[in-house]
């Protein structure tokens, strides 16, 4: 379902953000720059020379741009979540309370710089003073970045996008989304399951949206071995604002410069354990063997 234009942006010209490029009316174009990259087709075997090292420069600034912005952040969650959900919707509100509480925790708040989910978390960081990060990209139908970023960025190509997300954050908190945000749970939970970032939480919000979803990972991708039960301790699914809190200060306690709360009496600081323990009982002496001998590998 799309989420209704408010009348101010409805009075807005259309506009694409290339880069740090804005592009409205005669100037919009149709492809996108990761479009173009994507499905390109040499013409000819040396194509390459006269087309693909300029865009390599092209990337480069673009981390430089963004490693640049982001460099004094200071400490960061990622909070992810559907573009389409409307103002006054149980989970705006529920995202917007998340994007306060995480911020009133000593962290900014990075989201994608959307609308839905998104614009709400941003919103809830500002409510309290906390720095609102919103991380945006140039797509076909592109939405401008929501009016509760005090710090945005625009991007060209999502890998990079995606590099700014996993390395000024501490952790990734999910709403219930769609393609986007389970992009960015599997990225996280795969970087974390082969060791490439350490004491990263994964937080789901939302125990009925991500049920069904865990159910699927416990039968089908446990019970065929291609993850083991361990791999079920990447993540942890609540509804709980404050416990997502508490799982994000309690696996950075000892981190330098981010204030933290106690967690409360009888929450587990590990990861997934709330998982395993809600959708996979007497599970412990059951993981599956690590394909490849890779640890965890479910590649």
């Amino acid at each position: 379902m799309h989420t209704p234009e408010t009348p101010h942006e409805r009075s807005l010209p259309p506009e694409r953000h290339k880069g740090p490029v804005v592009l409205r009316r005669k100037q919009l174009h149709r492809r996108t720059s990761d479009q173009r990259f994507l499905d390109q087709r040499p013409a000819e075997p040396d194509d390459f020379t006269r087309t693909d090292p300029w865009r390599v420069l092209r990337i480069q600034a673009e981390f430089v741009e963004g490693f640049d912005a982001l460099a004094n952040l200071g400490p960061a969650v990622s909070v992810f979540g559907s573009a389409r959900t409307a103002p006054g919707h149980p989970e705006y509100e529920l995202a917007r309370e998340l994007g306060r509480e995480i911020g009133k925790a000593g962290y900014a708040v990075v989201t994608g710089g959307g609308p839905g989910v998104m614009e709400a978390a941003n919103r809830g960081a500002v409510d309290v003073g906390a720095h609102s990060v919103g991380i945006g990209i140039e797509l076909p139908h592109e939405q401008r970045l929501n009016d509760w970023v005090d710090l945005g960025i625009n991007f060209r190509y999502f890998f990079a996008r995606k590099t700014m997300f996993v390395k000024y954050s501490q952790g990734f908190v999910a709403l219930p989304g769609g393609f986007g945000t389970l992009d960015e749970l599997f990225e996280a939970l795969t970087l974390v399951q082969t060791g490439k970032i350490t004491r990263f939480p994964v937080i789901l919000v939302g125990t009925d949206y991500w049920g069904p979803l865990l159910d699927w990972i416990t039968t089908t991708l446990v019970a065929d071995g291609k993850v083991s039960t361990a791999d079920l301790e990447l993540f942890r699914v609540t509804d709980s604002v404050a416990e997502v809190v508490e799982i994000l200060t309690a696996v950075h306690a000892d981190d330098d410069g981010i204030p933290v709360s106690d967690p409360a009496p009888g929450a587990s600081p590990v990861p997934g354990k709330a998982a395993v323990d809600a959708a996979a009982p007497g599970s412990g002496g059951d993981d599956a063997a690590p394909a490849d001998g890779a640890p965890g590998s479910g590649a």
